[in-house]
């Protein structure tokens, strides 16, 4: 069976493909089968792995029945991706029928053992496409950036969880919150991480310990259609997400009785 993570936060700009990206490329590195896929109608996580968005089936053709899944995933450097592209920014009117927040349980159902992961990158807002992530996730990682307003976005996610661990999806854990963008010799940095942890306290999860340093390379990446961890192995933010991978894969885990 395949493990669900899904990557979320309504506000945009926190790093939520790009902590997709290293996710799917640090799991890979490490033998696991992988799958990428982009809720989000900007079609991000394709574009930054190299892929042509504008000009293949994406996950839109899966989600109204037009594509069967397995025609539309397309291999990259970092793993098999669902791509997205702006065709899906429809799905709030046109998926309006009984069930669909189980639109993308139901297509993923299928590949529950091809994969050991299945990272969704969802996009920066709370609707259809999101709860869709929440309802087939096993766990949350909120990215964050060390700004106010990012802190924002963490707090109203909390409604949305609630409900979809009321009707839908019982199991669903917020692995954790991660803070990107960071630089602790800057005071709103810290004030942010303090608040950060009043707000995972709410969630019943925590802020992982990893923090993900500022770095050109990260800026860089995505045009060489690379993660970081691929175009950079050795650079701090790299590094920094190795630490988060493990966190996360120990999050995931059962607890031991």
């Amino acid at each position: 069976m395949s493990a669900v993570i899904a990557i979320t936060n309504q506000k945009g700009g926190v790093g939520k493909t790009t902590t997709a990206c290293a996710l799917l490329a640090g799991l890979q590195q490490m033998g696991r089968r992988v799958l990428g896929v982009d809720l989000d109608p900007q079609g991000s996580l394709g574009f930054c792995l190299g892929l042509d968005i504008d000009n293949c089936a994406t996950v839109y053709d899966v989600m109204k029945g037009s594509r069967p899944v397995r025609e539309v995933i397309v291999p990259s450097e970092c793993g098999d991706i669902l791509p997205s592209n702006i065709l899906l920014s429809a799905a709030e009117l046109e998926f309006n029928r009984p069930g669909r927040e189980f639109l993308l349980k139901n297509a993923l159902s299928e590949l529950q053992d091809e994969y050991d992961f299945i990272i969704v990158d969802t996009p920066p807002a709370l609707n259809v496409l999101t709860v869709n992530a929440y309802v087939v996730a096993d766990g949350l990682v909120i990215p964050m950036a060390p700004e106010i307003l990012s802190l924002l976005g963490v707090a109203q996610i909390r409604e949305t969880i609630d409900t979809v661990r009321r009707c839908y999806n019982s199991r669903l854990k917020v692995l954790g919150i991660l803070l990107n963008k960071y630089n602790q010799r800057f005071t709103l940095n810290r004030e942010v991480l303090d608040m950060a942890g009043q707000i995972a306290e709410q969630l019943d999860t925590k802020v992982f310990e990893a923090k993900i340093r500022t770095s050109v390379s990260v800026a860089e990446a995505p045009a060489h259609g690379e993660s970081v961890l691929t175009y950079a192995p050795s650079s701090k933010p790299a590094g920094d997400f190795r630490l988060l991978l493990d966190e996360v894969i120990r999050a995931l885990a059962p607890p031991v009785r």
